[in-house]
């Protein structure tokens, strides 16, 4: 399984990142042990939404949608 998830910064609360991972129970803890280069300087981050895919090329496309302006609108008002 592949996963899409949105997390948000705890101590900046307009921060969200949206990324994609095969195992979200390891990707979690790296953001906030600043692993990523994206997300260290927003830490510590608590996960506020993902959704599973069997497809791992189907999950990087809805990755990248929500990345895009429409997907960010989309994400703001229904996830």
């Amino acid at each position: 399984m592949w996963y899409v998830y949105i997390i948000r910064s705890i101590d900046f609360p307009d921060q969200d990142y949206i990324g994609a991972t095969e195992d979200l129970k390891r990707r979690i803890p790296e953001h906030n042990a600043g692993k990523s280069v994206h997300t260290s300087k927003f830490k510590p981050w608590k996960l506020i939404w993902y959704c599973a895919f069997p497809d791992k090329y189907k999950a990087l496309a809805f990755e990248k949608y929500l990345k895009g302006h429409s997907g960010r609108a989309f994400a703001k008002k229904r996830l």
